[in-house]
């Protein structure tokens, strides 16, 4: 027990690799501090997963993918379980009615989707259809005006994927993983963000075409002048409780 106290004396942190067993595309690398109570990890890992505290168990796995411990008792540290950098952290979720279970949150084939007929649609006013048909009636030129292929590519010239970020409005942190273009969403360039939080509109998916991969509700396709990159590590949303 002394050794132990002593790894989480002399180790601040651990960043581990977080894994769901309802949600098999989430993957996310958590830093952890080793004096965290397993309870409040469940509480972090609740607000990136959606598994509830109660409803969550915790086992540990090191880089060979064997299990090393069961993290059963909630008011024991972190640290008492000896993680190392880069093991595995694996969330099972216990209730079988959780928002997490049935797919659902990763397949949006299994969600019903509001559908309306031509018709119908045509008989409406405020649609995005009949303002287009009326700003080209009023500005015809405008059709010719459109984006170029390059558009904003000067702007990628100091991004790259891996690099850590801030994306305004909002002020809204995570990594990137993809710059380019996305001819599926509109010419010119773009940056594909993982946030750290569920703060995005999808999983790499835009539509029908995947850029990257992230867990569900983390990814985002913003263009680059919205996004700064540079000594922007993800917040410990338990630092922003203190008073």
């Amino acid at each position: 027990m002394a050794s132990r106290l002593q790894q989480i004396e002399g180790d601040e942190s651990v960043l581990l690799r977080v894994t769901h067993s309802n949600l098999k595309s989430f993957s996310a690398d958590v830093r952890f501090p080793l004096q965290m109570s397993v309870e409040s990890v469940k509480d972090k890992l609740w607000r990136k997963c959606g598994t509830s505290v109660n409803s969550m168990s915790l086992e540990l796995y090191d880089d060979t993918n064997t299990k090393v411990a069961a993290l059963t008792d909630n008011s024991r540290p972190l640290g008492f379980y000896s993680p190392l950098q880069g093991y595995r952290l694996h969330v099972i979720d216990l209730d079988p009615s959780s928002v997490t279970s049935g797919g659902w949150l990763e397949d949006t084939s299994l969600v019903e989707k509001y559908t309306i007929s031509e018709e119908e649609y045509s008989k409406r006013d405020s649609t995005f259809r009949k303002f287009k048909e009326k700003v080209l009636s009023q500005n015809p030129s405008a059709v010719e005006n459109k984006l170029s292929n390059n558009y904003m590519e000067d702007l990628c010239s100091n991004i790259k994927v891996g690099d850590r970020c801030e994306v305004d409005p909002g002020a809204k942190r995570g990594v990137v993983k993809y710059v380019g273009q996305a001819e599926s969403i509109a010419p010119g360039f773009w940056v594909g963000i993982q946030y750290d939080e569920p703060l995005g509109k999808h999983n790499g998916i835009v539509k029908g075409v995947r850029y990257f991969e992230c867990p569900p509700l983390h990814g985002a396709m913003v263009r680059p002048d919205k996004v700064k990159v540079g000594d922007y590590p993800e917040r410990d949303p338990f630092e922003e409780d203190e008073i």
